[in-house]
């Protein structure tokens, strides 16, 4: 009979192992969602690996498309697509009132997303295709372009758009 059980108890010690293991890393690294305090609505330095998407819930491993959403409140919220933030953002009371700061692809700063202009093709993590630029170009488009193109689904993730803008 032992022989029956000790292959059962193996797995459920094993199992449990795992459990436990996921269970203490889960507890050590504390992810920022969302963050209080910031009532001059500047930018806050992010850290990749730290911060969690406000719309899509995954964590934000890379800065280069990242962006804030900061209320007059000081409450700021991460994102990691700059067309994450446009769709979180469209139902909320504060969205017009709200700072918005993008990562910049070509100065590597942030900057103020109203004021910044959008590529409708770059690759970037939810496939929206919307990076953020400081200077000017003739194929970029502005904020409430890129806004209205979000909203509409006039996207990379838009098998059509994509053939329009890609050819592929």
């Amino acid at each position: 009979m032992f022989k029956k059980i000790l292959p059962l108890f193996i797995v459920l010690l094993f199992t449990g192992a795992v459990v436990a293991l996921f269970l203490s890393l889960a507890n050590t690294k504390k992810m920022v969602v969302v963050k209080d305090g910031n009532r001059n609505q500047q930018p806050i330095e992010m850290e990749a690996g730290i911060y969690q998407d406000s719309d899509c819930g995954m964590v934000i491993d890379d800065l280069r498309d990242a962006s804030q959403v900061i209320t007059k409140s000081g409450k700021s919220w991460f994102f990691h697509d700059h067309g994450g933030f446009v769709k979180w953002l469209e139902d909320k009371e504060f969205r017009g009132s709200a700072k918005i700061w993008v990562m910049s692809r070509d100065t590597k700063k942030w900057i103020d997303a109203r004021e910044a202009f959008y590529s409708l093709r770059d690759e970037t993590p939810m496939g929206y295709g919307f990076g953020a630029y400081e200077k000017k170009s003739d194929e970029y488009v502005d904020f409430e372009t890129m806004r209205l193109k979000m909203l509409r689904g006039e996207t990379l993730r838009n098998p059509m758009i994509r053939k329009q803008l890609l050819g592929n």
